[in-house]
């Protein structure tokens, strides 16, 4: 199934940002975040500040229960994340992205458009009843999530590093 270009968006940055609470943490600076929201082209209101950072990093517990739950559970979650934030979606259109949703208005925080956007995201995929697209990886000292968007359903591994150290262990085996 090939999702909308802003739900693959959404579950791409939530999978990165659940990601980044794994050793060693990698968003710990207000500068990493700003890198973050410019590689998933966030918009609408953005501090930049330590508090709007702690707000982020608080947020990757959350989402990773959202991203592992079973399909019931998620549903539960999704409604009272959209609930909570009194989520209104609408059609938008901004630079160079044709219309996609947006659920919260731009001067909703970060966190709060944050939250949404992967509630919204993970309607498509309940829906879809395609949650098997998110998995923990593969590699057995990790807890990494994978979003996998391969028409194959082949990814196993988070990373290229988790990939490769695996793929190097199964040849070492093998020349033994």
């Amino acid at each position: 199934m090939v999702f909308a270009h802003d739900t693959e968006a959404a579950l791409l940055a939530a999978v990165e940002l659940v990601n980044s609470a794994e050793a060693p943490d990698t968003l710990t600076e207000t500068a990493q975040l700003a890198d973050f929201l410019e590689r998933h082209a966030y918009t609408g209101l953005h501090t930049g500040d330590d508090d709007e950072l702690a707000e982020v990093r608080a947020l990757r517990a959350p989402l990773r229960a959202l991203l592992t739950s079973d399909r019931d559970a998620a549903v539960i979650q999704v409604n009272d994340t959209l609930a909570e934030h009194r989520a209104l979606p609408q059609l938008v259109r901004h630079g160079d992205v044709d219309y996609h949703v947006h659920a919260v208005p731009p001067q909703a925080p970060l966190p709060v458009r944050i939250a949404v956007e992967t509630a919204m995201a993970m309607i498509d995929l309940i829906r879809a009843d395609d949650l098997s697209r998110l998995s923990i990886c593969a590699d057995s000292d990790c807890a990494g999530l994978v979003l996998d968007l391969s028409r194959n359903r082949s990814r196993r591994y988070c990373s290229t590093a988790c990939g490769n150290r695996n793929a190097v262990a199964a040849y070492r085996a093998r020349q033994r």
